[in-house]
């Protein structure tokens, strides 16, 4: 554990939940932290925008940076509620799970939201479960557009655990063909019995945001049907650039 972090987040907590402005004597005394640590603390968080300090009153309050990243997160909450129901649609339509995913760091991804269809024979995958970035079509994606040199992809790539075996050759055409196409696919490297197909969801002016994946059993489509499904799925995947991001 951080100390000077675990105070930084209990003195946003005490601000919070106070509801009046505190001075920094009383705000060290309540949470037993040494004043001049404190004061320090205090002055970190006003210069990030998380607290307001009065000088007047010389008194410190929840700042207007914590309210804005607050409402952030729920707007994005209320922004995957919207996407819910097109996944849903997808799933249904082509019997496939639809997932959402999202770069975690510089070497993970994270799943946010799954959608199954209704058949009785599914696949579940369960939210917050994480990927290294290169892995399955997503990883492909991200790939194309993370701008990483040979040599730095190829030491990324060797540490990861394919379900059969890919060269890194091989690697490196599906993703180019990903980038050409606008799709990628990954069938079987994965997971065993495996196909995913994903499309890249962007965030205006910075690129690749998150993507949406269609996962299916391998040979559950024909090769026409595998084609249809990845222009579905780039669709709405930029359909979902427009209301996420």
């Amino acid at each position: 554990m951080v100390k000077p972090v675990s105070n930084a987040i209990s003195i946003i907590r005490f601000l919070t939940l106070s509801g009046t402005p505190e001075r920094a004597s009383d705000i060290a005394r309540e949470l037993s932290i040494n004043p001049s640590t404190c004061f320090n603390i205090l002055r970190t968080l006003v210069a990030e925008g998380m607290i307001d300090f009065s000088a007047l009153s010389k008194t410190y309050t929840p700042g207007l940076g914590l309210a804005k990243l607050l409402d952030h997160l729920v707007t994005q909450g209320q922004r995957l509620d919207v996407a819910k129901p097109l996944m849903q649609e997808l799933a249904a339509r082509f019997h496939v799970t639809a997932t959402l995913w999202r770069q975690m760091g510089s070497d993970r991804i994270v799943l946010v939201s799954s959608e199954t269809s209704p058949s009785d024979l599914r696949i579940d995958m369960a939210v917050g479960q994480r990927l290294p970035i290169l892995m399955g079509a997503s990883g492909r994606l991200f790939a194309a557009h993370m701008n990483l040199d040979i040599s730095t992809m190829q030491a990324a790539f060797n540490k990861v655990r394919w379900a059969r075996p890919l060269s890194f050759d091989e690697y490196l055409a599906q993703v180019a063909l990903a980038r050409e196409c606008g799709w990628a696919i990954d069938d079987g490297y994965f997971s065993a019995g495996i196909q995913t197909i994903a499309a890249p969801i962007r965030e205006r002016n910075t690129g690749i945001a998150a993507t949406l994946s269609a996962v299916m059993f391998r040979g559950q489509h024909t090769p026409e049907d595998i084609k249809k499904i990845g222009e579905a799925v780039r669709k709405l995947a930029n359909k979902l650039s427009s209301l996420l991001y």
